[in-house]
């Protein structure tokens, strides 16, 4: 009767073990997976000193501000689908109300390598045109409309009433680490500005974000960026012609490139820039159509009348943005 009473009191023993380590594992069970949000949505806004782009100011060296909104549809997280509206303010010789940008894409990543490609429409409505000076015709012999010929800048620059136009663009980064960034970018139109010349921009960057704790633990960080690109054109329409060649001035190519600081802190960035360009003030002038442009000393091939223009050369500019994303600030 021993032997039995002890095997019975092992047994029970055993079997209590099991039950003590089922119980354990049940405790420490994991929790389910978090699921995932494919959709989210990028907005923000800015206030700059100067709207530059590719090296040439956009609001006449003044004050612009800018917003954008961007509905993201992630498929995994290697792969986003995205749409976008934004919009800047613009000073322009046609007196276009404003720049809206419509746009879309698709951006994969492969590891270090990140990708976006897209197209992006810049449409400028509420534009006037302006040609003027008394001309029916420009110098190829084609006829203008009537408003072209009722409206003269005082400089006797032209500019179309609609200089809307779109570019396909592709962009890859390289992240070396958390700290060092490389980057290629590609954009091409087949009509820059409505202008009936081609365009090409092609530009290599670079960046460098400080690492978090520079400035303790105040959440303030930092980055370094430049860009070196150059922008390539083909031949206008006759729109932009000259008594030399009527039938439209091939654009000079340029290069441009800038440099600048940032600081960061939560969903605000303060970037401060320094841009630069290679174009010379008249072949500026004549590409850009500067209703500010002055001075008959700056004869280009393209640019026989000599006006002079300051919108491509080196700038300064400071820009307060704030950037948001629904799943990241807004839950």
């Amino acid at each position: 009767m021993k032997k039995w009473a002890l095997l019975a009191t092992a047994l029970a023993m055993v079997s209590g073990s099991a039950s003590a380590a089922d119980m354990a594992v049940k405790a420490y069970k994991a929790p389910p997976p978090v699921a995932f949000e494919p959709w989210d949505i990028a907005f923000g806004a800015a206030i700059m000193n100067d709207y530059v782009f590719r090296g040439i100011t956009q609001s006449n060296h003044k004050p612009s501000v800018a917003a954008y909104f961007e509905p993201r549809f992630n498929v995994n997280k290697d792969l986003q689908f995205y749409v976008g509206v934004a919009g800047e303010s613009i000073s322009f010789p046609n007196r276009a109300a404003a720049e809206i940008d419509i746009y879309g894409g698709i951006r994969p990543t492969f590891g270090a390598f990140a990708f976006d490609i897209g197209v992006w429409g810049y449409l400028y409505p509420g534009g006037t045109c302006y040609y003027g000076g008394g001309a029916t015709t420009d110098f190829a012999g084609r006829a203008l409309s009537a408003e072209c010929q009722a409206n003269t800048l005082t400089n006797f620059n032209t500019m179309k009433k609609d200089v809307s136009f779109f570019e396909v663009y592709g962009k890859g980064t390289y992240t070396v680490n958390d700290n060092w960034s490389f980057g290629v970018t590609e954009f091409y139109t087949p009509s820059f500005l409505n202008s009936g010349a081609w365009g090409n921009y092609a530009s290599v960057t670079g960046k460098y974000t400080a690492p978090s704790t520079l400035f303790g633990s105040s959440g303030v960080g930092m980055y370094v960026s430049g860009e070196f690109g150059r922008q390539w054109f083909g031949t206008t329409d006759s729109f932009y012609g000259t008594a030399a060649f009527p039938n439209g001035i091939h654009y000079a190519d340029y290069n441009t490139w800038n440099v600048g600081v940032g600081f960061t802190y939560k969903v605000f960035t303060l970037d401060l820039r320094y841009s630069d360009t290679n174009l010379s003030k008249g072949n500026c002038n004549a590409f850009t159509g500067d209703f500010t442009a002055s001075g008959t000393t700056n004869v280009t091939a393209i640019n026989p009348g000599g006006l002079g223009s300051k919108w491509c050369g080196a700038t300064g500019t400071a820009k307060l943005s704030v950037d948001l994303t629904a799943m990241t600030n807004l839950k």
